[in-house]
């Protein structure tokens, strides 16, 4: 196992100097500067400023220098927020993104394993049914129309719930965005697994089960969805990662100070530092959650061998 790990971890390497270079380079062929939205400067400052922060060598010298600083775990000064780093920011504002995302994960795999099993075993029948309508219907609807439905039919109309912020991470203020966040996983989760169930209860093994005369909860939960689960484990680390880097969409309309806001104003505002702190935070987190979901498929199925 350990050298399985080893060699992902030197894959990660060559995958993080890959992703390093595209965004960089992408991000200065984007037009503008991160000086472009303040008023307008003499030429002598504007000059200062670009020396101060290296923008005025050669791109290659730029980019040369900021990887250099991103081995030595530098992701250099924010361009837009004064007197903060970009490891700054990220320790600031990950708390809200890691909580909701990892909640919204966690209840999707709990609901939507739950639904999908229920779904095969009453395969073709009025559960399957009404299992696969609701799954379609929250693939279908996008975030920014049922946190607004949300908001206004429970936290205006009812008043059981605050409309917005984040509290300190306050239970109260947690159950609506995590909600409109684990909605459409529990869709996808659900049809994964009542497909995966579907095709394991038809196999050879869970018939001779079924001929020695085990029960049929046992032959559900300790054969079955075992196996029916292992393409969500690799599904779920991707969309565990992008659960937690946080959704604009969530984060704007229950105003949360998570990661995906920044990103997207810091990228607005021509923010290059942030902006790439955060693609290489994210890179590195799918990396990681990555490797923790083939670690968990070798352990579900004894036919694969980490070596």
């Amino acid at each position: 196992m350990f050298r399985f790990i080893g060699r992902r971890l030197l894959v990660a390497i060559p995958t993080l100097f890959l992703v390093i270079t595209a965004a960089f380079f992408m991000m200065r062929a984007a037009p503008g500067s991160p000086f472009d939205m303040d008023r307008k400067l003499s030429p002598e400052i504007e000059r200062n400023i670009m020396a101060k922060y290296g923008m005025n060598k050669p791109l290659h010298e730029q980019y040369g220098d900021y990887l250099g600083g991103v081995v030595r775990g530098d992701f250099g000064p924010s361009l837009k927020y004064k007197d903060k780093t970009v490891l700054q920011i990220l320790k600031e504002n990950y708390k809200p993104s890691l909580v909701i995302g990892l909640s919204a994960i966690t209840l999707a795999s709990i609901v939507g394993v739950s639904l999908g099993v229920l779904a095969a075993l009453r395969q073709n029948r009025g559960v399957d049914y009404g299992v696969m309508t609701i799954a379609i219907i929250g693939v279908c609807i996008p975030t920014f129309v049922t946190a607004p439905l949300l908001v206004l039919a429970i936290a205006s109309k009812l008043g059981w719930l605050p409309t917005a912020g984040w509290n300190d991470g306050a239970l109260a203020n947690l159950v609506l965005p995590v909600t409109v966040l684990a909605l459409p996983q529990i869709a996808i989760i659900s049809r994964l697994t009542r497909a995966g169930m579907i095709e394991v209860l038809h196999s050879n093994y869970i018939r001779t089960a079924r001929a020695k005369g085990l029960p049929e909860s046992r032959i559900v939960s300790k054969h079955a969805l075992r196996a029916a689960i292992l393409p969500l484990v690799s599904y779920l680390g991707p969309a565990c990662a992008g659960l937690i880097t946080g959704s604009l969409v969530v984060e704007r309309i229950f105003n949360l100070p998570g990661l995906g806001k920044f990103f997207v104003t810091s990228a607005l505002q021509r923010d290059y530092t942030v902006v790439m702190g955060m693609v290489i935070f994210y890179a590195g987190l799918i990396l990681f959650l990555n490797l923790i979901a083939d670690l968990l498929y070798a352990a579900l199925d004894p036919r694969v061998r980490l070596s």
